[in-house]
């Protein structure tokens, strides 16, 4: 696969201002012919020092009838997007434009060198973890990692509890805002079961729904209410990272950060 790091290595030779010069950081060229985009590689004069440079050699990548023009704009640091789209296409060469109108091309797609990171949240309430690592992925903030998020979100309500943990989730009988009776079979953790001992007793039978509890393969990012869980380390025989419930965007791409790098670093 080749994939620009960066839209500034990719020139639209389209018009020729310069004549054959082209921009000093340009690697790649993209010219519209009748039959659509022929794509090829360049190399620059390296004696010369001016931003515009004379072509030492080209070499075609892909012919018009194996370029796909992508018509919607996206967002150019998405890259794990960019190959998805790029491969659902079926050509051996999709283009893009970028948001602010920068191109860019995806040629041969391939995904098999992407790091895979398993995700695992809840719901309800709201999946924070999960929503917040698409948000931030669409944003193009890990375009950089060659990643790809496998999402583990795990619907609570399929449990059928006399109990949940709390209301914010919208259930008619939690642990946060009814009296308990003895007997109940709690959709919780140790957090709630923790609670439920301390004021109530023992007679009551925990369903635990703490995302930890579904990790199963690795590396894996989950989210977690126990603040001495939160960080780097393994659950269930699997590497990973864990992050507090309430842990904010910043602190979610750190984690993502630190875990790519110490797993590449095995």
């Amino acid at each position: 696969m080749i994939f620009p790091e960066h839209c500034k290595y990719v020139g639209i030779a389209s018009t020729k201002p310069c004549g054959e010069r082209v921009y000093f950081l340009s690697r790649y060229l993209l010219r519209e012919t009748d039959g659509g985009y022929e794509l090829s590689e360049v190399t620059l004069d390296p004696e010369e020092k001016g931003m515009m440079r004379d072509i030492v050699s080209s070499k075609v990548l892909a012919r018009p009838h194996e370029v796909y023009r992508y018509l919607e704009k996206v967002q150019l640091h998405d890259r794990t997007r960019l190959v998805r789209l790029a491969l659902e296409s079926g050509n051996r060469c999709t283009v893009f434009t970028g948001l602010d109108e920068h191109r860019t091309f995806v040629l041969d797609p391939d995904l098999s060198g992407f790091l895979e990171i398993h995700v695992y949240d809840v719901t309800p309430p709201r999946p924070s973890l999960s929503l917040c690592l698409q948000g931030l992925e669409s944003a193009g903030l890990f375009g950089d990692l060659s990643v790809v998020f496998s999402h583990h979100v795990r619907d609570i309500t399929d449990i059928h509890a006399d109990v949940y943990p709390c209301r914010a989730a919208g259930f008619a009988r939690t642990l946060d805002a009814d009296p308990m009776c003895g007997g109940e079979r709690v959709a919780g953790c140790l957090t709630g079961s923790q609670f439920y001992t301390e004021s109530y007793g023992h007679n009551f039978r925990l369903e635990n729904i703490c995302p930890l509890e579904s990790v199963n393969k690795e590396p894996f990012i989950a989210r977690c209410c126990r603040a001495e869980r939160e960080g780097p380390g393994s659950w269930n025989g699997k590497s990973g990272s864990i992050v507090h419930w309430g842990a904010n965007p910043a602190q979610i791409a750190g984690s993502v950060r630190e875990l790519v790098t110490r797993w590449r670093a095995k």
